[in-house]
Formats: structure tokens, C-alpha cells, sequence
């Protein structure tokens, strides 16, 4: 039986849309993963200082440019047009690099480019000094750390960029993350970043150039220093995408470096950081297996409970990515396994406790979690006896009257998964988990009508009393034929009419025989026998077959009245309809044979044609039911 494991919020069965880079900017600042969250304040690393308007920028992939920045940049004045000029032109003529030579032309552009200078980027690319600058990067001088500085300044203006990858910066400033001056690091990651700000091509090469474990092994080394680890997170969080990136990030440790910083994270714009650099990574098998073996879960866990009862928006949004995050991580079979830890499992307890949470995006995440939790049988009848259903109930009532659709749907899908093995449906039922979800009749919403007619049809999988109960309550059939005519919603049409199968095949009950044909779910039934769909064609037939042997006398009348034989004719004529289905079509046949009225149709539409054809059927298990009927025929004449 197939288990539901859900990833993303919103559409509950679909993939999770590919994010550009952008769209990971926007999750940090209005759109998180799965949701809105606060708008976070930007802020630059400098000399080790978090100043307004540039930190994003600020490391090996930086994000975004800071768009704000222009009206902070004045003049070039007729005295700085001259120093300006002055200074490159010492630069151009420099050839042995002697420090003394250069440094105060250097301390001109840099202090230029730090008063906003327009146009001072522009001139100092174009005067063709860039190669010089790589050339003192790569002697690795006393300048050094200067030059680094004045790159990543000069980098902001993305109009200069390309000129500095074609001028060799990049490959000149790689080795120096390898530096041991944690000032130098900085400017490096810096100016590294603001040159490879949107171009895949280069951020493709830092990886193949041995960037990621660098990054990781400098929060190893300065795990306190936050300019630092801010400047390797935010790496860390635009290469993610790069899969060389994640195989090499499997290798080197760094859940334990992110479960760290998680822990210790001093505010918002860390924690969100750090959020959405285990979101991305997370998507990998292999490092969610790190994550969990290393106490991510954990982590968010308590983050999530020291936030719980506020009000700040920056908590709220940390809760919500958090809560997700979990969710993704227990989509992996180990993973959830030692996350659910029999039952006992902080995390599995947290989880369950977020179900009677008035943060409706907790109470989202809780459902979604159990349903991944509720994977293999084993959980599903730990979890029934720890008292887990009686918690989704409740929450499922608190939303049915304009409620939140989304912990609706999840809270079914719990239960459905709940629901798989037999001996969880009869303690379910015992509860009277039937009667309780029917409440959600009334929902107007698509997605919720699905996973309710998924869940009662889970529920009365071979469960006779519970398939006959529910097969003679007309309220319901009522509700379920008006949903066997959903024209706008495929997916409710389809469950709606599996459901009607399903109260017949299970309960065998004429009295839901008799329903059924009172709410004019015949005809249903029918137009079911001709999906596109193997398995409802056959689950069709075979509750036209179990009706029509139970109680052919009230089923007849419909039947003809339905032209049941005439499209029974054309599923057997028809080439393209499998052979399972027309197997079942014969075992029909032979039922409806005992109907005197039905077999005069059968007699006028000349069926034995038909079935003559079908004998000589290149399956032999075919061929030879065709001929049964035929001889059931042939003896009921």
C-alpha cells in the first residue's frame, strides 16, 4: 500500500519547484521556504563589524546587490578626479610591487571606493591596472590584505565584474581562504563573492576549485567569529544548487559545524541563515541522514519550543521554516526512523505536541510530520497505541468550520496512513474515527473532499461492518454522488467514485446494494468501468458483479436502463483495453446471465460474437473465461 510523504506545502502532491536564486533572496526577506515571513534588515561585513545595507554581500556567492546603495555615492570632485588618476597611473607604472610605492596609491582608490565615488569602480577597471592587482594577489604581500579589501569594494558595482574574472582576481583570490589572518578571510570572502554574484559558470569552478572545504573548515577554525561564519553561510547557501557542491559537503562534516551554529545562533538573520542553508542541503539523502545522526531535528526542536508564546514576527517566521524543515528531514526512511525512536523520541514528542498548538503553522507541521512518521506498519500501531488518532480528531475539528484547508488535508493524510494496516482500522473504528471525520462533509474545498474520500475508502478496506454502516447513511451517498459529478476537480470525481465501489466490494450488503440504486450511484458505477484508469476500471466491475450476484432482481432494471451490456460490449470489442479488464468484464456476464431480462439484451446485441472472438484471444487465461460465459449462456437459455 502506498504511503503519503509530503514535502512541500500548498499543491499536497507535487514536486517542489526548482528556486533560482533570487527566489532564495526572496525567502529570506518576504518569502520563506514554505511561507511569508518578516522582513529581515541587511547589514555589510567590515573589519569584522555587522554594518546597515551590505552583508548579504558579503560572502564567497553573494546574493543580491545592495539596490539602496546609490544615493550614498557622491561626487567625484575635480580633486579627486586628480588623486584618482595620480594613483592609478603610480599603480601602471609600478613593476617591481615594492610596497612602499604602492601603498598610498592604493589607500587613495580604496578610500575613494569607501566614500561611494561613482564611477570610481568604472575607472580603476577601465585605466587596465586589474592585472597588477592580481599580480600583488598572488605574490601573497604585505598588500595583500589591502588589495582584497579594494577588490571587494570595487565589486560591488556589477558593470565591473566580468573585467575582474577575465583580469584572473578569482583565481588569484581562491588560495587566500586558506589564509590564516581571519581579516583577510573576510575581505576574501567578500570580494570573491560580489565577482561571482550571479554567474553559475564561476560558482560552478570555486567548487570544482576547492571552495567548499575551505568554507566549512573556517567555521571549524572560528566558530565565534560571526562576520566569518555569516560570510561562509552565505556561501554555503548559494552553492547548494551545485550538486559537487552537496557530494562534497557530505564529506566534511558539516552537519556538526551547522547543528553548532544553529544552537548558538544570536538572532533572526542568523537562525533564517542558517534555516535556509539546511533547507537547501537538505534535499540530499546522504546529508539528511548527517543532519539527523548529528541533532539537527533536535536543535530546531528546542529552537522552536525557547520561541513558542511569542509574538515577533522575526519568531513566528523561525518557527514556521523550522517546522518545515523537520518535516523535509522525515522524508527519509532512517531519518524519520531514529527521529520517531519507537515513540520515545524528543522530536516524535515535540511533534505531537504541536498538534494542540495555537500556531496553526505548528499544528500544519505536526499533521504533516505524523503522516511521515505513519510510513511502515510498525509506527502506524505504536503511534495508535501512544494515542496519536483521538489528537488528530481533535485538531481536524477545530478546522472544520472555516479552518485552515491545509491542516485539514494534512490531518487526513495522517490518518490515512494511519489507517493502512488491518489491525489499526479496527481500533479506529472501535474509536469511532468514522463518525467524527464525517463532519467534514460539508467542505466546499477540492483538496479536502479528496483526502476525506481517500480516508473513509482506507477506512473500509476490508472492513465489512464498517462498509456497511457507511454504505446505508443516504446523508453520505448523497455527498458522494454530488462529488461523482465534480466536472472542475478530476482527482475528487475519481475518489468519490472509488469510494462507491469500495462500499459494495467490502460490504456485501444488500441493504448498501439498495442505497446505492436509490441515490442513483448505478450510472456512476458505470461510467467508473470505462476510466482511463486499469485499477478503477476493475474495481468497477467487480462491484457491478458483487451487486448483480447478491441481488440481480433489484440491479436489473437499473442495469438495462444504464445500457450496462452495450459498453460491457465495447470494453470486449475494443483491442486497447487490457486484459485484466476484459477478464472481469466476462465475470460480469455471467452474473447478469442470471437475469432473464438481461439475457434477452444479450441475446438482441449478439454478444456471442463477441465472446467467439474472444476465445481464440492470444491469452489463454482470456480465452478461456470467454468460454465459460458462453457456456453459462448456453445453459441458462
Amino acid at each position: 500500500m502506498r504511503r503519503e510523504g509530503r514535502r512541500e506545502r500548498g499543491s499536497k502532491n507535487t514536486a517542489r519547484e526548482p528556486r533560482t536564486r533570487e527566489g532564495r533572496i526572496a525567502s529570506r526577506r518576504g518569502e520563506t521556504r514554505r511561507g511569508t515571513a518578516a522582513s529581515l534588515t541587511s547589514g555589510d561585513l567590515k573589519a569584522g563589524v555587522v554594518h546597515p545595507a551590505s552583508w548579504r554581500a558579503a560572502s564567497l556567492t553573494t546574493r543580491r546587490r545592495d539596490t539602496h546603495r546609490e544615493r550614498f555615492k557622491g561626487p567625484v570632485v575635480m580633486a579627486d578626479v586628480e588623486s584618482l588618476s595620480e594613483a592609478l597611473k603610480g599603480i601602471s607604472v609600478s613593476t617591481e610591487l615594492v610596497e612602499e610605492e604602492l601603498k598610498p596609491h592604493l589607500d587613495v582608490l580604496l578610500n575613494l571606493l569607501l566614500e561611494k565615488k561613482k564611477g570610481t569602480a568604472e575607472k580603476i577597471v577601465s585605466s587596465g591596472v586589474l592585472p597588477i592587482l592580481a599580480q600583488v594577489l598572488r605574490k601573497k604581500s604585505p598588500l595583500t590584505s589591502q588589495v582584497t579589501l579594494l577588490v571587494a569594494e570595487m565589486a560591488r558595482e556589477a558593470a565591473v565584474r566580468e573585467r575582474c574574472i577575465e583580469a584572473g582576481l578569482v583565481n588569484a583570490l581562491v588560495p587566500l581562504l586558506k589564509s590564516p589572518d581571519q581579516d583577510q578571510l573576510l575581505h576574501t570572502g567578500r570580494a570573491i563573492g560580489r565577482i561571482c554574484f550571479e554567474n553559475a559558470a564561476q560558482q560552478t569552478q570555486l567548487v570544482e576549485n576547492g571552495v567548499i572545504p575551505r568554507l566549512v573548515a573556517i567555521m571549524q577554525q572560528y566558530p565565534e567569529n560571526d562576520p566569518l561564519v555569516n560570510v561562509c553561510l552565505l556561501a554555503l547557501c548559494n552553492l547548494a544548487d551545485v550538486d559537487a557542491a552537496r557530494e562534497a559537503l557530505v564529506e566534511v562534516g558539516v552537519a556538526e559545524v551547522l547543528t553548532y551554529q544553529l544552537k548558538r545562533a544570536p538572532d533572526a538573520e542568523r537562525r533564517h541563515l542558517i534555516l535556509e542553508v539546511l533547507g537547501s542541503l537538505g534535499e540530499s539523502d546522504a546529508l539528511k541522514l548527517q543532519f539527523v545522526e548529528a541533532g539537527v531535528p533536535e536543535a530546531l526542536s528546542e529552537m522552536i519550543r525557547t520561541l513558542q508564546g511569542g509574538h515577533d514576527t522575526h519568531d513566528l517566521c523561525s518557527i514556521k521554516v523550522a517546522s518545515n524543515l523537520i518535516v523535509t528531514l522525515l522524508l527519509g526512511d532512517e531519518s524519520m526512523q531514529k527521529c520517531f525512536g519507537e515513540g520515545t523520541g524528543m522530536v516524535y514528542q515535540d511533534v505531537l505536541s504541536w498538534l494542540q498548538s495555537s500556531n496553526t503553522e505548528l499544528q500544519l507541521s505536526g499533521a504533516l510530520a505524523i503522516a511521515n512518521f505513519a510510513r511502515n506498519d510498525s509506527n502506524c500501531v505504536k503511534m495508535l497505541e501512544l494515542g496519536v488518532v483521538p489528537r488528530i480528531l481533535d485538531l481536524l475539528e477545530q478546522h472544520v468550520a472555516e479552518g485552515d484547508v491545509s491542516v485539514q488535508h494534512a490531518g487526513l493524510s495522517a490518518l490515512r496512513n494511519l489507517a493502512i494496516p488491518a489491525s489499526n482500522k479496527v481500533r479506529m473504528l472501535e474509536d469511532g474515527v468514522t463518525e467524527r471525520i464525517r463532519t467534514l462533509l460539508r467542505s466546499d474545498m477540492p483538496p479536502v473532499q479528496f483526502k476525506l474520500l481517500g480516508t473513509l475508502r482506507m477506512m473500509v478496506d476490508g472492513q465489512e461492518e464498517a462498509a456497511s454502516v457507511l454504505g446505508k447513511d443516504e446523508i453520505l451517498l448523497a455527498r458522494v454522488m454530488e462529488w461523482c459529478e465534480a466536472k472542475d476537480h478530476a482527482g475528487v470525481r475519481g475518489e468519490a467514485n472509488r469510494l462507491l465501489a469500495a462500499l459494495i466490494r467490502h460490504s456485501r450488503n444488500p441493504e448498501v446494494i439498495q442505497t446505492v440504486i436509490k441515490a442513483d450511484g448505478v450510472q456512476h458505477l458505470i461510467s467508473m468501468a470505462t476510466s482511463e484508469h486499469v485499477i478503477m476500471q476493475n474495481e468497477a466491475l467487480v462491484a457491478l458483479a458483487i451487486a448483480s450476484a447478491i441481488d440481480i432482481e433489484s440491479v436489473q432494471e437499473p442495469f438495462r436502463d444504464a445500457d450496462l451490456l452495450p459498453t460491457l460490449q465495447k470494453m470486449l470489442d475494443d483491442p486497447v483495453v487490457a486484459v485484466e479488464v476484459k477478464f472481469s468484464a466476462l465475470g460480469l456476464i455471467c452474473s447478469l446471465a442470471n437475469s432473464s431480462m438481461l439475457r434477452e439484451q444479450i441475446t438482441s446485441l449478439n454478444l456471442r460474437d463477441t465472446l467467439s472472438k474472444l476465445s481464440a484471444h492470444t491469452s489463454t487465461k482470456l480465452a478461456k473465461q470467454a468460454d465459460t460465459v458462453m457456456a453459462v449462456l448456453s445453459e441458462t437459455a
